[in-house]
């Protein structure tokens, strides 16, 4: 499913160019600047939705200049696109680069996908960060020999603008981290106090230039949120023209009142809503996509401003912690570790992993290999396990 304008955000007015011909001028006009670099013959399709055209591009300076006939045009370099597609660079609607862009600023990983613009911040945001945040991020700041000097958005756009960086980037606030701002690891709901305290953190966020607030509800302590608060959070992202985009709190079993939650937030919130990643997990579930689409539209015919984008690969990824029901994570990573410490506790989980679970997604359940060899798996070790799995959800 394709976004709207907002969301697509390309177009002629991205490429910010002029549509010439070569033969636009008259004959007394003075010649134009060479341009450095020419595209020609290429099928330009330029995100506005239109059909792909005939096309080729000018570029002078490191900036598109001009797009139409530029055969006679003066180039110091011509490439030859005939029977290829040229584009604006991609924008990646769910990037995890905030910390990897202060190890490699330059990021080829995402350059070299035609990546130009990336949107992060999934349920946990690299800011706000207080002390507590920062202790329990800690060993992820080791991992990549990062000396954090920020606490808040202004401090982290600061750092990028200073080193520099390949590709644009924007940021929503994660509703996960205002949380644990203010709340902690705890799976209690926010005092009315509390819960202004974090709407006062979404607004300085998005006055330093997130665009919006997101949150991911399978990941602890995420999923202790109520539809309210994040109804609350999105009022006030939604003040400074921001959206909600979210990862579900179900993407299996319980989707369909999942994705009921989400278009109530979109609603009561008059907030536009973006669904990261829509699919329907599990083997079970895989018919439910049409059901699933069709609902997005209605709500989208309803007048709630409401799209989703998938996958663009068949990978999935994800920490070993995060198949441990929510319950055994309450109070953070120390706490889920003396858990798991506990005879008594390892032999509930693994009772948890062996049922589907309406309640939290139970990602155990579609992760290929014998139940034993999994469970061995757990009781091994509880530090986090990362692979990737092949999956058509």
């Amino acid at each position: 499913m394709v976004g709207r304008g907002w969301r697509a955000a390309w177009g002629l007015a991205m490429w910010g160019v002029a549509l010439v011909s070569s033969a636009a001028a008259g004959p007394d006009a003075p010649g134009p600047a060479p341009f450095d670099l020419v595209i020609e013959h290429g099928r330009v399709i330029d995100g506005t939705g239109a059909p792909w055209y005939a096309a080729d591009i000018g570029i002078r300076g490191g900036r598109i200049a001009a797009i139409g006939r530029l055969d006679q045009a003066p180039a110091k370099r011509r490439i030859d696109a005939g029977g290829r597609v040229v584009a604006p660079g991609f924008i990646d609607m769910l990037g995890q680069s905030e910390l990897t862009l202060l190890v490699d600023p330059k990021v080829p990983s995402k350059v070299f996908q035609g990546i130009t613009t990336e949107i992060t911040g999934e349920g946990e945001s690299v800011a706000p960060v207080n002390e507590a945040i920062g202790r329990e991020n800690a060993k992820a700041y080791q991992h990549y020999g990062i000396q954090r000097d920020w606490s808040d958005f202004s401090g982290y756009f600061a750092r990028l603008e200073r080193q520099g960086i390949g590709i644009n980037l924007a940021s929503y606030v994660g509703a996960t981290t205002v949380r644990e701002m203010v709340i902690g690891y705890g799976d209690r709901a926010p005092t009315a106090a509390e819960l202004g305290q974090m709407q006062g953190l979404v607004a300085q966020a998005m006055r330093q230039g997130a665009v919006g607030v997101s949150s991911a509800l399978e990941y602890a302590p995420a999923p202790y949120a109520s539809t309210e608060e994040l109804i609350a959070l999105s009022r006030t992202a939604a003040q400074y023209g921001g959206i909600y985009a979210t990862h579900m709190r179900s993407e299996q079993e319980a989707i369909m009142t999942a994705l009921e939650e989400t278009i109530r937030i979109g609603r009561e919130a008059h907030i536009p809503v973006e669904i990261w990643h829509l699919k329907a997990g599990g083997v079970k579930n895989f018919g439910l996509m049409p059901e699933i689409v069709a609902r997005i539209e209605r709500a989208r015919a309803a007048g709630v401003d409401i799209a989703a984008d998938t996958y663009a690969y068949p990978a999935w990824f994800n920490d070993l912690s995060a198949f441990i029901p929510p319950w055994a994570h309450d109070g953070g990573r120390a706490k889920l570790i003396e858990r798991l410490k506990d005879p008594g506790v390892r032999a509930r989980i693994k009772k948890e992993l062996a049922a589907p679970a309406t309640d939290w997604d139970n990602e155990w359940q579609s992760v290929p290999g014998p139940e034993a060899v999994q469970i061995a798996t757990l009781r091994r070790s509880a530090a986090p396990i990362r692979w990737i799995r092949c999956s058509t959800s």
